[in-house]
């Protein structure tokens, strides 16, 4: 099996990590606590190696295309949130449930979008170019979306001790931790053999992560199954509108095909597991939210395989 073939498995990959954790979680409801401690250092490693995937050092590159940047900037972090904010109002009144579609909308993705791009015949090179700039501005960016859409309420949830550790220790730190890698195997002259070997490794982390979840947040699952048909239909909603605003955007910039296609993608993913560190570090009252962000991966990843038929026909190549 080549890299290339588990990506385009693991929306089932996913499924069957979240179903038998659901599974063990039911049969063995007291080793919740054992489960949730083994998920933190497995959702740091994650996070590190899709990181490695994310070519921090060329940063400067990913503006010397102005036209395509305008383009994600403008639609990842201005028609977006536009979005979002039309979409809240056929949420629930749960706090919890619009602070995980919150989290998780707000935030494009800097992973799978890449292999997702690659596969509906997308420019990979601006995709790869972009996603560092996409996940430097949108960790500048969510705290001030957060506040806008909540006001008060975000401060109080985030003003506590374990978020801020959380956030230095999960997402900064193996940030950091990429960038350095990405530095000493560029001066070795050996980035493509160690990075490409780390590319093998955020598929199966992933499901074993949304499998730890599934199964130490078993009765949270369970009693949000009747809001879920509801946020359902907001992420499918999400991905129709993210669809159009990208085909819209690619035309309005006059972008290529190819890269109109890598534009429309990074619009219609978003990086869950990124925010999900500060969804699990939140009080109890707020495990909802954890829910809804796993989710939304799952929804997003079903969608996607209708966007892997549909972008190309829509902007077909000249």
């Amino acid at each position: 099996m080549t890299r290339l073939d588990l990506e385009r498995r693991q929306v089932w990959i996913y499924l069957a990590a979240i179903l038998a954790g659901l599974g063990l979680g039911l049969l063995l409801p007291g080793a919740a606590a054992d489960v949730e401690a083994a998920l933190w250092p497995l959702l740091g490693i994650l996070i590190f190696v899709t990181f490695t995937q994310v070519r921090l050092i060329h940063l400067p590159e990913a503006f010397r295309d102005r036209r395509f940047m305008g383009a994600m900037l403008a639609g990842n972090f201005g028609v977006v949130p536009l979005i979002v904010a039309g979409l809240l109002v056929f949420l629930p009144a749960d706090p919890a449930v619009r602070l995980g579609v919150l989290l998780v909308l707000l935030v494009p993705c800097t992973d799978w979008y890449i292999t997702f791009t690659h596969l509906a015949g997308g420019d990979t090179g601006r995709a790869i170019a972009a996603t560092p700039v996409n996940l430097i501005v949108q960790m500048g960016l969510l705290p001030v979306y957060l506040w806008l859409f909540m006001g008060s309420a975000f401060l109080e949830i985030f003003a506590v001790g374990p978020i801020v550790t959380v956030f230095q220790t999960l997402i900064a730190a193996p940030l950091v931790a990429a960038w350095l890698l990405e530095r000493w195997a560029e001066a070795r002259s050996g980035r493509d053999a160690v990075i490409d070997r780390l590319a093998w490794f955020p598929v199966p982390l992933l499901a074993i992560v949304v499998f730890l979840i599934s199964a130490s947040q078993v009765q949270t699952v369970t009693s949000s199954l009747p809001v879920l048909p509801q946020v359902a239909g907001v992420f499918v909603g999400f991905l129709v509108l993210a669809l159009l605003a990208g085909l819209g955007l690619a035309r309005a910039f006059r972008l290529p095909p190819r890269a109109g296609r890598a534009l429309v993608f990074s619009l219609g993913t978003r990086n869950s597991f990124v925010v999900l560190p500060l969804a699990l570090a939140l009080s109890t009252e707020w495990q909802l939210a954890i829910v809804v962000i796993v989710f939304q991966s799952l929804v997003e990843l079903l969608g996607v395989l209708v966007y892997l038929k549909a972008v190309p026909r829509l902007l077909p190549d000249r």
